[in-house]
């Protein structure tokens, strides 16, 4: 593994910054769901026109077609500029197209790549169900073929951004009597099909961004079908792949961000004089750097091999679980000061709300567990 940067590579850094520095919106990413949804359309659409959607993606299908590494460059600087979140696009920038570039058809890639990159398309995630959560080979949505289409019946929940999305990357079993993992195939899926329903839910902070999706006989056509009938365990790992791998980088930057500004808050304050707080600091400092280096290790891999392995498990889990302490130690820090927030008001009540779900979206902390101990470690399975 190198961790060094080329001259080249440098460069490309003080680009990201130079365009950052000069574009970043001064206003913030609104807290009501719908401003929101058109406020990361109009940015997304902005770093598409400026050649900043898409850094690794094919130019064939709008992107720059430069290197993971120079992707992940972005990201860092991304994040160390405070450049907004990009909200309802992440499903379809972050793991969806690459998912598709992967795995998808010509005419697939074709039709949808640019329109994600470009903000014209709103992607969610079809995967959990209400009873198969973070156990994707427990799904019992089932898409039964009758002629060149599929027809569909079940339910998805938790599904981010549902009743805002143009399409999904639904996973649904479409062989009768299939079980676990066999039988499973990942489809496009339009959200404005007839016989779909969705159910908004509101979150505790009061937003509405996850949903609960219903099928009924809803029809679809087979050649929406990627990486064939039967290979939706496949194209899903690679998706998850994503999603935990590379999907938290920006998350990690931040975190290398955060960890200093604590460390500089409780010197000011005194707090740094507490030995339990000292220690707490130093170690959550010494994580972020350790963070850092299994990541670079994991974009070693994407290098040799195209996709993240299991390995992204240990950074998800980890970035996830170091982000809540981070949250708690800032309202620690802010003592008395933080009965005056209002959520809303500073980014500090938020993340922490905000972090609760951070060890369940995306696969719970246990199912990572599971799977960085059998596939990582080969210890026998959990079940």
């Amino acid at each position: 593994m190198d961790i060094q940067f080329s001259s080249e590579e440098q460069r490309f850094r003080e680009e990201c910054r130079d365009w950052l520095n000069a574009n970043v919106p001064a206003e913030r990413r609104p807290m009501d769901a719908e401003a929101a949804i058109g406020f990361d359309k109009v940015w997304q659409r902005r770093l598409f026109d400026a050649g900043w959607a898409g850094i690794n993606w094919p130019r064939d299908y709008g992107g720059r077609g430069l290197s993971i590494v120079q992707q992940v460059i972005w990201l860092e600087e991304y994040a160390r500029a405070h450049a907004p979140w990009i909200g309802a696009n992440f499903v379809g920038v972050n793991h969806g197209g690459p998912t598709l570039i992967l795995n998808a058809s010509e005419a697939q890639k074709t039709y949808h790549l640019p329109r994600i990159l470009r903000g014209d398309s709103i992607w969610c995630q079809g995967f959990s169900e209400p009873g198969a959560g973070s156990d994707l080979a427990g799904i019992r949505t089932r898409g039964k073929i009758e002629g060149d289409e599929l027809v569909i019946n079940g339910t998805k929940i938790w599904t981010s951004f549902a009743h805002v999305a143009d399409w999904q990357e639904l996973v649904l079993r479409t062989e009768e009597g299939s079980q676990r993992h066999k039988g499973l195939s990942w489809v496009i899926c339009p959200m404005r099909a007839p016989g779909i329903e969705i159910r908004p839910i509101r979150k505790m902070s009061g937003q509405v961004e996850f949903a609960q999706v219903f099928y009924d006989d809803v029809r679809i056509p087979l050649e929406n079908v990627v990486g064939g009938l039967g290979n939706g365990w496949k194209v899903a790992m690679s998706t998850l792949s994503f999603e935990r791998g590379t999907g938290f980088i920006a998350d990690q930057v931040k975190q290398s961000q955060e960890i200093e500004d604590l460390l500089a808050r409780a010197r000011s304050s005194g707090a740094l004089r507490d030995d339990r707080i000292a220690e707490q600091l130093a170690q959550m400092r010494v994580e972020v750097a350790a963070l850092r280096a299994m990541t670079y290790r994991n974009i070693s891999e994407v290098v040799r091999t195209g996709q993240p392995g299991p390995e992204a498990s240990v950074i998800r889990l980890f970035t996830s679980e170091l982000g809540q302490r981070l949250e708690r130690m800032a309202l620690l820090l802010a003592g008395e000061e933080i009965l005056d927030f209002r959520y809303g008001d500073d980014d500090l009540v938020a993340d922490y709300l905000r972090g609760f779900a951070a060890t369940i979206a995306g696969g719970t902390a246990q199912i990572q567990r599971d799977i960085i101990g059998e596939r990582l470690l080969g210890l026998p399975k959990s079940r």
